[in-house]
């Protein structure tokens, strides 16, 4: 079956010769020998929530939606395994039926668990940033049709690549995460100005489990959120407050002001000044996926740069003077999050405390000039791209930035020689 592909933010558009859903691995084996055999490309996207063309393909599109569900429980080891295709969603709300917990997660839900991880998909604070420093095993089909487990017994070299692999190694079937017993989550957000924010971060950071903030541009206002582990059952937001704060008011009325703000850009900074005096202060406690995770409505683009911990701060003063000096009107907030050091070869935090500058435009903007300039100043504070947002970045100069590129590469050899699983995005990022 031949059909269309298109990702969340509209970017991205795949015309496959074919399509199919495997529901098991021995599809997902037939496909790739199929598609070997014909001399076709293949894939298997998530659900298309990166911004980059990492999934696309020409050739065999996998759709993910028949390999989800989790298929085993360790709770001596404390691990869970689940197939690719599994919806985070889908994951978190079985993990709270098991008295269970991710340790630390972002704040969408709707990807699956294997583009999450291939594309370094990561939360703020913790011990453990990313959802992929808490992967311990993975099952994939490499590009010769060959079936391998990787854990930290068997292949631990090519376990340590694949847990950020880009969809370059192989077709994702299983993932084991590690996991811990059921806890709850407080969230303290509060409205704070900009030196008081930046003044004060890493002193809150030190101090509480998860820390980000939000800056509004144009204007001195920000939002910052705490999240600390509580030994008390959770209170909830009602839900009234939960319709209100959640979707009404960061939905409904976000579209809204955005639409306006298309329209008439010299209205952006008035609205962002409104938008920033109308957040109140709130504290509340859940499951940890209710707190984590956010539900947007609104379509736009983004842009996610890691920079070193220490140059993370003053890499975001310098956004806001190329933004106060450009005539831009940027209606989107500019995010602010910190993570530790990890060991996956391809993550962007990999081997150093990093601090993440996102940058967003609404789906109906021109976010190139924008990040254009954002990205400049980001790269030179040493930064690197997330692999699942907007960038310039080529192999050539992300070579430098990475101390085992050279381990990702001759993975890469070694689990696709052909290149069954290339295309145009990972051509330009990791070499033909």
């Amino acid at each position: 079956m031949t059909t269309s592909w298109t990702s969340w933010s509209g970017l991205s558009t795949a015309r496959p010769v074919e399509s199919r859903t495997p529901h098991h691995l021995d599809d997902v084996v037939a496909a790739v020998a199929s598609a070997r055999e014909r001399g076709l490309h293949l894939k298997m996207p998530g659900s298309g929530h990166s911004f980059s063309d990492v999934a696309v393909t020409d050739g065999v599109l996998l759709h993910p939606g028949g390999l989800t569900g989790i298929v085993a429980v360790d709770r001596a080891a404390l691990t869970v395994t689940a197939l690719a295709g599994t919806p985070l969603r889908e994951l978190n709300a079985g993990l709270v039926r098991l008295g269970l917990s991710l340790h630390n997660m972002g704040d969408v839900e709707e990807q699956t668990l294997a583009g999450a991880i291939s594309t370094g998909t990561h939360g703020t604070g913790g011990t453990r940033g990313s959802l992929s420093a808490q992967v311990v095993g993975l099952e994939l089909v490499t590009g010769t049709g060959e079936v391998l487990h990787l854990d930290r017994d068997e292949h631990p070299d090519l376990l340590a690549v694949a847990r950020v692999g880009l969809g370059a190694l192989g077709v994702l079937t299983s993932v084991t995460v590690e996991v811990e017993p059921l806890f709850t989550l407080e969230a303290h957000e509060a409205p704070l100005r900009w030196d008081e924010a930046l003044g004060g971060f890493d002193q809150r950071a030190a101090e509480h489990h998860h820390v980000e903030m939000y800056w509004f541009p144009h204007t001195d206002r920000l939002l910052s959120k705490v999240n600390d582990r509580v030994l008390e059952d959770p209170a909830p937001l009602s839900r009234f407050r939960e319709w209100w704060d959640d979707q009404f008011l960061s939905n409904r009325v976000f579209s809204l002001t955005n639409r306006v703000g298309n329209r008439v850009p010299r209205a952006i900074p008035r609205i962002n000044d409104l938008s920033a005096r109308a957040l109140g202060e709130r504290r509340y406690s859940d499951v940890p996926h209710r707190v984590f995770t956010t539900r947007r409505t609104v379509r736009f683009r983004e842009m996610e740069y890691a920079v070193p911990r220490e140059a993370g701060l003053d890499a975001l003063r310098d956004v806001r003077r190329l933004v106060e000096r450009s005539g831009w009107r940027i209606g989107f907030p500019v995010e602010y999050r910190v993570t530790p050091a990890d060991d996956v070869p391809l993550s962007p935090a990999h081997g150093r405390d990093t601090a993440w500058i996102a940058v967003h435009v609404n789906a109906a903007s021109d976010h190139t000039d924008y990040f254009a300039g954002v990205e400049a100043v980001l790269r030179a504070h040493d930064g690197r791209p997330h692999w699942g947002k907007l960038h310039t970045r080529t192999a050539a100069d992300l070579a430098p930035a990475y101390d085992r590129w050279d381990d990702v590469l001759a993975a890469r050899d070694r689990l696709d020689p052909d290149r069954l699983f290339a295309n145009p995005y990972l051509d330009r990022v990791l070499g033909p």
